[in-house]
């Protein structure tokens, strides 16, 4: 049986949705999109569709969780049962669970945890369509409602992803890409410190591929970084003017 294997980039080198492969998909963030939380964000990262909301500090229940010297933060990674194709179950998956603690860990290191002893922060992300590298879009919204809900930051932390398709390194990986290919390499930083604060790697990679693929995925950070202040600049000059 000689199936024919689909090919992700075709001969001029473009992948499936048209992209080069150092291009990231288009991305549109909007800071303080929901009035009942603390703060807010939306990210739509090529078709992801996700929203981010934190509240808090506030006190902790029960209280014997909370600890003296900081802050507890506490993340809820979930992906609505329509957010993809074949209907999820809407209880937490392994998958959610791990998800939560891996964006929650990325996070912690952007914030001064030590501010606000014995309380707790807690953000809720909701996947409301997914389309691959929703961990790296999850973690851009997420820091920008922080941001939003004016918790002290050493710095925003964006994020995105790398991988390799066809043998050829590329960026930000879409659901089929992130499928199909060999490798993902999924990186947060926080931009002004150079300070690296995710990096999982899936699949193999040759040390020259890791290399190349670790610094597309940086750059592509950097890229996004960019827009995370301009949404965050975006929503102030608005709030400014409607005060005028």
């Amino acid at each position: 049986m000689n199936e024919k294997i689909e090919k992700l980039i075709n001969d001029k080198g473009l992948r499936l949705d048209g992209r080069k492969p150092e291009e990231l998909r288009p991305i549109k963030i909007e800071v303080g999109v929901l009035s009942n939380a603390d703060g807010s964000a939306y990210i739509q990262q090529g078709k992801n569709k996700i929203l981010a909301a934190v509240y808090g500090p506030k006190e902790l229940h029960p209280k014997h969780l909370a600890l003296p010297d900081r802050t507890v933060l506490r993340c809820r990674y979930h992906m609505a049962p329509f957010s993809v194709q074949e209907r999820k179950s809407p209880a937490p998956s392994r998958r959610e669970i791990e998800l939560s603690k891996v964006i929650r860990e990325a996070l912690e290191p952007s914030l001064f945890l030590e501010y606000y002893p014995r309380t707790a922060i807690d953000i809720f992300i909701e996947v409301l369509q997914a389309d691959g590298g929703t961990r790296c879009a999850s973690i851009t919204a997420a820091s920008l409602a922080l941001a939003d809900a004016g918790i002290p930051m050493r710095d925003l932390v964006a994020a995105c992803a790398a991988g390799k398709v066809d043998d050829t390194i590329v960026v930000d990986l879409m659901d089929a890409e992130d499928k199909k290919g060999t490798a993902d390499v999924p990186v947060a930083l926080m931009p002004n410190f150079n300070a690296i604060t995710l990096l999982q790697m899936d699949g193999d990679l040759t040390m020259k591929e890791f290399e190349k693929a670790f610094n597309m995925a940086l750059e592509g950070c950097r890229k996004i970084y960019t827009l995370q202040k301009e949404a965050l600049k975006a929503k102030y000059l608005n709030v400014k003017e409607v005060e005028e």
